[in-house]
Formats: structure tokens, sequence, C-alpha cells
């Protein structure tokens, strides 16, 4: 039994958050959603396939620019296919002038997506509750590395298995008191981080 959701805006977490409610019979949760559980901006690279990307810079590149910590992507353009899609956008509306990023490092998604996790997600938890999140691969590595403590080089290799449930048990201190569990068998899961860590190489 679940006593909150904290969905991103982006469809694939508010539609992950849809099927999961309904699976458990609880869709009347309440529920806060927040951009700042957003997928990390790619900026100029928004819209790309990551294969064709790969092809076109070259699979070291793109890794730089999906896996490094604090290397951020071209930011987008005003003339970028997606950029008036973005700025204009009604999920956005109560954000302030140039808080909405135009590309983001890795680094930059933690900036924005801890302070929700220390402002509302945690007080939540230390209350008692227990808060379902439904995020991003990106962001979530953030949650993460927070806390797990781990380093900047240890959070560019962890491939989180996208649509597999993950669930951390917190002490007092909301310190793991085991290491995180993926809910699935073990084949699914491996397959599916496998198939996280294959993004952005060329196709052979």
């Amino acid at each position: 039994m679940h006593d909150s959701c904290l969905p991103a805006v982006l469809k694939r977490a508010i539609r992950t958050l849809w099927f999961i409610l309904d699976g458990i019979d609880q869709m009347w949760l309440p529920v806060v959603r927040t951009w700042r559980l957003n997928e990390r901006h790619y900026g100029g690279l928004t819209g790309l396939n990551k294969a064709e990307t790969a092809a076109k810079h070259g699979e070291e590149q793109v890794k730089v620019w999906r896996r490094s910590y604090d290397v951020p992507p071209p930011p987008m353009d005003e003339q970028h296919s997606f950029h008036q899609i973005i700025s204009k956008a009604r999920r956005y509306a109560d954000l302030k002038p140039g808080e909405l990023p135009l590309c983001e490092s890795l680094k930059d998604t933690i900036a924005r997506a801890l302070p929700f996790w220390n402002n509302h997600i945690a007080p939540q938890i230390k209350a008692g509750k227990r808060v379902l999140i439904a995020a991003h691969g990106n962001s979530l590595r953030g949650i993460v590395k927070h806390l797990e403590g781990l380093s900047d080089a240890a959070i560019m290799e962890l491939n989180l298995p996208t649509g597999i449930p993950i669930v951390y048990e917190l002490d007092d201190n909301l310190k793991p008191t085991k290491p995180m569990q993926f809910l699935g068998d073990e084949e699914t899961v491996r397959k599916a981080m496998e198939a996280v860590a294959a993004q952005g190489k060329v196709k052979k």
C-alpha cells in the first residue's frame, strides 16, 4: 500500500504511473507531478535517434554527452523543431523565466532533482509514508547517487533498467539498509540493463 505518488510531467512517467496504479487497484492515490523528476534535457540532440546520432558524431562523443557527469550536449537553439513546443508547454507555465534549461549534463539533472527529494520526498518518507516515484533514468540515477553516495565515475556506469520497479528500504536517516532491489526476474532485469547500456551505439 502506497500513500502518495510523485511522477515527472513527461508522458512516459505519467503513463507508467497509470499502469501501476491500475494494476494495484489504487487509482485514487494522491498524485503530485513535478518537472524536477523529468528526464535529462538533451538540448540540441532532442528528437534524434541515438544510433543515428552515434553514426554522425561517433560513439565516444555520444557516450560523453549521454553518460559523463558534467559535460552537457549542445544547447537547444530557437531554430530547433522542438524549441517552441517545449518552451511554451503549459506544463512548465509555473516555472520562472530561465528556470527551464536549454540542455543538461547529468550533474545539472541531479541539481534540479535533489531539491524535490530533499523538500518533498524525504519528509514524507521520514513521516512513515510509502512513496511511489515514477521518473526517468537520469533523474533516478541522481537519487541513487545521493542515497548510495556513489562517485561521479560510478554513476556514469550505472544502467538502471527501463520499466523495472526499484525498491529501497531506508533507515531513519534515509540511508539504504540493503542494496536496491529490482522487482523482476533476473533474466528480464539483465536484458533491460543491457538494452540501456547499448543505447547510443552505432547499429551494425
